[in-house]
């Protein structure tokens, strides 16, 4: 690592400041960080053990479900273990090449849980709008390929801003990052060059996939609504949707916390650091914690297989 002009040449090495503004309370803000992790890890563990061991629970709706339980597992153990590891034992420094992999695996499956999210609403749109023609679309067959596909466009999207990072930016102003972990335009800011070209891909990449998913499950669910409100009995209006709570639930909670951080982080000039870094921390670590208390409490098969697991440890 060199040092020309006042900036760093090819740093090996980062900093990673944590919470910046919020140092001396870090450890505390760590305690109910590490509280939403071990839930999320439970309940996402337990609602794929569930799936896995009930072959009747072996349908599309849940095994998207499980799908979804897997990525949220993945996505805050990408970041928990290394804020953790700020905020208590006082490691900030990271290397610059396992930086740039922890942002790779960040969005990459971000867009993995927006892809899935999207497959779950057109699953719910042909089962309501097309109930005879469900089992013949969503095959277990068309699953694996939604599956290969969402991972593999997230991989192959974000990759570029990995490499455009490493061949593009040589010269930083500064090795210290004012983020809790390493996300894209916290790194690219470090950049002493101009980052324009950076900028705009990562424009592209969040529009492109976001904008895209919440424009399809948008449409899905207007013809969902539309199907249901002309039901001609109220029985069948509100089972059907009920059946659509919990996914409305879980898409406004990853979709209004993904926005509500992304503009922040970009146009709230006038917010605080710390607000910002809060509402990232919170945007990856809240869904992952709320979706399986969601779809625990508000799809009954679930709840009755957890219910089972739990009486039955009870009476032993």
């Amino acid at each position: 690592m060199f040092k020309l002009n006042g900036t760093v040449f090819m740093p090996s090495v980062l900093t990673l400041v944590g919470i910046p503004g919020l140092e001396s309370v870090q450890a505390w803000i760590g305690i109910p960080f590490c509280a939403m992790y071990i839930v999320a890890l439970f309940g996402n563990s337990l609602i794929l053990v569930i799936i896995k061991s009930e072959r009747s629970l072996h349908e599309p709706m849940y095994l998207f479900l499980a799908m979804l339980g897997a990525t949220d597992i993945a996505l805050s153990t990408c970041i928990l273990p290394k804020m953790l590891g700020i905020f208590w034992f006082h490691l900030p420094k990271i290397h610059f090449d396992a930086c740039l992999l922890q942002m790779w695996l960040i969005h990459t499956f971000q867009s993995i849980e927006s892809g899935i999210l999207l497959a779950m609403a057109l699953d719910r749109y042909v089962a309501i709008c097309h109930p005879l023609r469900h089992a013949t679309i969503f095959t277990h067959q068309l699953l694996t390929q939604i599956g290969v596909g969402v991972t593999l466009r997230g991989a192959l999207l974000v990759a570029p801003c990995l490499i455009l990072i490493k061949c593009r930016l040589k010269y930083y102003w500064t090795t210290v990052v004012s983020h809790s972990y390493c996300e894209h335009m916290a790194i690219v800011k470090l950049a002493a060059e101009d980052t324009r070209i950076n900028k705009i891909y990562g424009l592209f990449v969040a529009f492109s996939i976001l904008g895209f998913d919440i424009i399809f499950i948008t449409v899905s669910y207007i013809q969902i609504f539309i199907t249901v409100f002309s039901l001609p009995q109220k029985e069948a209006r509100l089972k059907a949707f009920n059946t659509c709570i919990a996914h409305i639930c879980v898409f406004l909670e990853f979709y209004l916390l993904a926005f509500f951080s992304f503009f922040t982080h970009r146009f709230g000039f006038h917010i605080p650091p710390y607000i910002h870094i809060l509402l990232s921390n919170l945007y990856l670590l809240v869904p992952p914690l709320l979706n399986p208390i969601v779809y625990g409490v508000k799809t009954k098969e679930i709840r009755d297989r957890a219910s089972k697991i739990f009486h039955s440890k009870d009476t032993s």
